[in-house]
């Protein structure tokens, strides 16, 4: 198999969000393993339009979105909690893979999915990761068995940006490992 291409979409309007720290973290475990990768974050998924499925025209970053899933061997996708749920940045992001519905195969089918929760507390954190994971479901896709659900009230980034409360350590690197576990599972 060639190198694995694992597409993380993900992270809120901030650019350097704790939800984009915990991406970035799982994508270059990813590549520790031998994958390629992609981070889509705030300055993609910012400038895409409300999902309007009457509107084929797609903007630029919509094409790069939708491109690199179809690409994709592995998918991580990381929310943070709004509201006990995913944020709308994110939510407009996974709307737009109603252009793969025809795809074959369509969504994220036959594709592992590792889900990334971040937020203050852990009620909205879980809740989010919940979400998340009924959405890979519904998209098709196989959520990975470990779920990272990262509190940022505790102490959990380095200035360096790297993680330092081994706990969320062992769930990204877990989550990163197990979908390319499974990616090439699948392949063998």
């Amino acid at each position: 198999m060639s190198k694995p291409h694992i597409v993380g979409i993900g992270g809120t309007t901030r650019a350097g969000s704790s939800t984009e720290k915990a991406l970035r973290f799982a994508l270059n475990a990813c590549e520790d393993e031998g994958a390629t990768t992609i981070c889509l974050a705030a300055g993609v998924l910012s400038a895409l339009p409300h999902y309007a499925p009457e509107k084929p025209e797609r903007v630029e970053e919509a094409q790069v979105l939708i491109n690199e899933l179809r690409r994709a061997d592995g998918i991580i996708l990381a929310s943070p909690g709004y509201h006990g749920t995913v944020s709308g940045l994110v939510k407009n992001a996974l709307d737009y893979t109603e252009d793969m519905r025809d795809d074959d195969p369509p969504y994220f089918a036959n594709r592992p999915v590792g889900c990334i929760a971040t937020g203050a507390g852990w009620q909205g954190v879980v809740m989010t990761l919940d979400t998340l994971r009924s959405i890979v479901h519904a998209l098709r896709g196989w959520p990975t068995p470990m779920g990272a659900a990262i509190n940022s009230t505790q102490k959990v980034f380095g200035d360096d940006d790297g993680v330092v409360d081994e706990r969320v350590r062992f769930q990204l690197e877990t989550l990163a490992k197990e979908v390319l576990q499974f990616v090439r599972w699948r392949a063998g």
